[in-house]
């Protein structure tokens, strides 16, 4: 089975409020995911647009295309560094809250990052990326427990 997955995330200030938009097509299937959060950063919101996306998918061993626009994201995976990371228990690397899972997710399938210029006309992520400043700027925004628990750590415990 072929999956084509495009995903975006969107930051009203990094950090600031932000969403994540996916769109996964299977055949002439199609599902639109969204969500948003008061308090996060645009690489949490690529990552996590990435995450539930394929926590969406119901079976395991699909061949998946996924499209972004985050070099972060992709070079990640196809440049091997997650593997490295993991291997160093995410030691100053940042995000391994979101990480962690979505390389157990990714170890499931087959994928194929391919990267997309953002704001360039591409549908699909324009989509996506209506999608994620939608969320972005709605109403009932999530909160982001692991950014926001880190941010206390940071400033010993003042927020």
């Amino acid at each position: 089975m072929k999956v084509t997955i495009y995903t975006d995330g969107a930051a009203r200030g990094n950090p600031g409020k932000g969403g994540y938009g996916a769109v996964l097509m299977f055949g002439q299937h199609r599902k639109e995911l969204s969500g948003g959060y008061r308090l996060t950063t645009n690489n949490r919101m690529e990552l996590m647009a990435l995450k539930v996306a394929l926590e969406a998918l119901t079976k395991d061993d699909l061949v998946i295309d996924i499209y972004t626009d985050s070099k972060y994201v992709m070079d990640a995976f196809e440049k091997n560094w997650v593997y490295g990371w993991q291997k160093k228990g995410f030691k100053n690397i940042k995000n391994p809250d979101l990480w962690r899972p979505i390389i157990l997710l990714y170890n499931k399938h087959v994928i194929k990052f391919h990267w997309v210029k953002g704001h360039a006309g591409n549908p699909m992520n324009e989509r996506c990326d209506v999608l994620a400043t939608e969320a972005a700027d709605g109403g009932g925004l999530l909160i982001d427990k692991e950014y926001e628990e880190s941010i206390k750590e940071d400033k010993g415990g003042l927020v």
